[in-house]
């Protein structure tokens, strides 16, 4: 029976900054930027970005892993955490924001695990602040072992390997090496090491009742960080045969997920989930030290055993195994300030802190902020009754998209694009520069990231953004019909890069190529514009319709049965879909 979990903390919605504010009381080198409650950016004290003279190395995702992120913060090791809500991605302002006040000369390396939201999150970020002039890398971890070979584009979770990515990037940064050597050695931690974990139970978020999805005496192999579904869930088993397992499910020859033979040398990392007794974890650490001696032949160099990377309150551990090299394990020895590496606090603690200022945006200053026009051109006219249409278009079809989404996802896809409908309907009214088209893209971009959470909000500001500075090369006032369509090949191509899909992945994009295709060649044969944007939204509405005879390889769908897949469309794609044909039809009418 499920019941209301117990936690010590006050409104469920504060538990993030509240925790903040408890670590920076506790030691004294880390900072916080003053931007809650939007901005949760945990920083090390002593530094600032127009001072910095070394890379900078930055983290984050979501909170309820902690230590993980913010308790790496240290001289040798994290530069700044950006936390999320509970299990949530941070904001690309908040990631924003910790670039912004941390990176200097050198640049900064951006060190993200392997979740959509993270994966988009950060990549935007890192486009921004590119476009603001700093050198920004980013390093993958995904270092998950529990499940077979992936479908489609997810990949392997990132899990506790990421904390060894952390202090090889960190002590690397910290030796003065430049921004490409610190990307290189990340990288080449990150491929390195390999992770499982197994649980006795599945963690309470605060505020939110307790799951009953494990039983009494039963067991989960293979789960995420975020409580959700592993490998299998087994009778409870003697810590012995648990670790046997763990080691050759990483060590398995036939995934060859992590590049560690025998004869070689390896560190092993013994990580609590959150409610594991360290007598518990000490016992697995000393099981798992023979068994990889004497069953897998390697020599243990380092071992490390306490909490990392934990989920929330859940009973059980991982297994990270890390492909040892004296330069590994360098970087690993290297001294470090980061409170949970672990050392201990040191100096004295102040009697106050006051939090640091956010630093501002670059891109645009406050005299600078858009407006209506008072008259619009014909341009103006026409592009507002493309946006207001599509807008509309995406309200109307609100339940049906919740209704597709339940079936293949979490059933809110609805509800999300409905939000950013009537965000940009009623911003258009005051913000929208209607006569200037690329800046009127980049307004809907921030309208969406306002208030469009999930997935699909990322993936649509990155969409807005990419088509913004394709339009921005076009240095004439009026957009041609061409250079909308290289827009749309731009956005199509960025969406692509960042969230991994392609066609026939069963994503949007599968709408939004054909759509681009047919543009594109219609315009190359001379139709006229309206023409040709009408053709191309029934090339989007046939691709859209296609994607219930896909298989699913991107985002939650890829879990899904295709039996179920083939009874609805991508709720993603017949979104894309509607908008874009009712925008095709709209200005069809206004050109006439």
């Amino acid at each position: 029976m499920a019941f209301q979990g117990k936690k010590l903390i006050n409104d469920p919605n504060d538990v993030v900054i509240e925790f903040i504010e408890g670590l920076i009381e506790t030691y004294p080198n880390l900072q916080y930027l003053d931007g809650f409650p939007q901005i949760k950016v945990v920083v090390r004290a002593d530094v600032s970005s127009s001072t910095y003279d070394k890379v900078a190395v930055i983290s984050g995702g979501g909170s309820g892993h902690e230590p993980a992120h913010a308790g790496f913060v240290g001289e040798g090791m994290l530069t700044a955490a950006i936390c999320g809500d509970v299990f949530a991605s941070p904001p690309v302002d908040s990631i924003l924001a910790g670039i912004r006040a941390v990176t200097g000369v050198k640049g900064c390396l951006l060190i993200v695990k392997n979740y959509t939201g993270d994966r988009l999150n950060f990549g935007l970020a890192a486009e921004q602040a590119k476009s603001e002039g700093c050198k920004v890398e980013m390093v993958i971890v995904g270092d998950d072992c529990a499940l077979p070979p992936p479908r489609g584009i997810a990949g392997r979770r990132g899990l506790a390997g990421t904390i060894l990515v952390h202090k090889v990037a960190g002590a690397a940064a910290a030796a003065g090496k430049d921004l490409a050597d610190v990307t290189a050695e990340a990288k080449n931690a990150s491929e390195s090491v390999g992770t499982m974990g197994v649980a006795l139970s599945v963690c309470t978020l605060p505020g939110q009742v307790t799951s009953d999805r494990l039983g009494s005496g039963k067991m989960e192999l293979g789960l995420g960080i975020h409580g959700e579904p592993g490998a299998a869930v087994v009778d409870l088993q003697p810590v012995d045969i648990v670790i046997s397992h763990v080691l050759n499910q990483i060590l398995s020859t036939e995934t060859q997920y992590v590049p560690i033979t025998r004869g070689g040398r390896v560190v092993l990392l013994i990580n609590g989930l959150g409610a594991t007794p360290l007598m518990e974890l000490m016992i697995a650490a000393g099981k798992a030290v023979p068994q990889l001696q004497l069953e897998h032949g390697l020599a243990v160099d380092k071992v490390y055993t306490g909490s990392f990377m934990t989920s929330l309150d859940m009973a059980g551990f991982s297994i990270s195994i890390m492909k040892a090299d004296e330069s590994i394990l360098k970087r690993l020895d290297a001294p470090t300030r980061a409170p949970s590496w672990p050392v201990g606090a040191d100096g004295v603690r102040p009697p106050a802190k006051i939090p640091l200022p956010v630093p501002p945006c670059h891109a645009r200053k406050k005299d600078e902020e858009p407006s209506r026009p008072q008259q619009l051109n014909v341009h103006g006219i026409i592009l507002e009754a493309g946006i207001e249409a599509a807008a509309n278009a995406i309200i109307d079809l609100k339940d049906s998209l919740n209704e597709w989404d339940g079936k293949v996802g979490d059933g809110d896809c609805g509800s999300t694009m409905f939000r950013g409908a009537v965000a940009i309907l009623e911003d258009m009214k005051s913000y929208y520069p209607l006569n200037d088209a690329a800046e009127t893209v980049n307004e809907i971009a921030s309208s969406i990231r306002r208030v469009m959470g999930g997935t699909s909000g990322i993936i649509y500001d990155i969409f807005c953004k990419a088509a913004y500075a394709k339009l921005k090369e076009n240095s004439e006032s009026v957009v041609s019909p061409k250079q909308w369509a290289a827009a749309l090949e731009a956005s199509i191509a960025a969406v692509s890069k960042y969230g991994g899909a392609s066609a026939g992945y069963r994503t949007m994009l599968d709408a939004l190529i054909p759509a681009s295709t047919v543009l594109h060649e219609r315009l190359v044969a001379g139709d006229d514009p309206p023409t040709a944007f009408l053709l191309s939204s029934e090339a989007a509405s046939s691709g859209a319709e296609s994607t219930k005879d896909m298989q699913a390889q991107a985002g939650r769908s890829s879990y899904i049965s295709q039996e179920i897949l083939s009874t609805v469309p991508d709720p993603g794609a017949m979104a894309v879909a509607a908008w874009y044909r009712a925008a095709a039809l709209a200005v069809k009418d206004k050109c006439q």
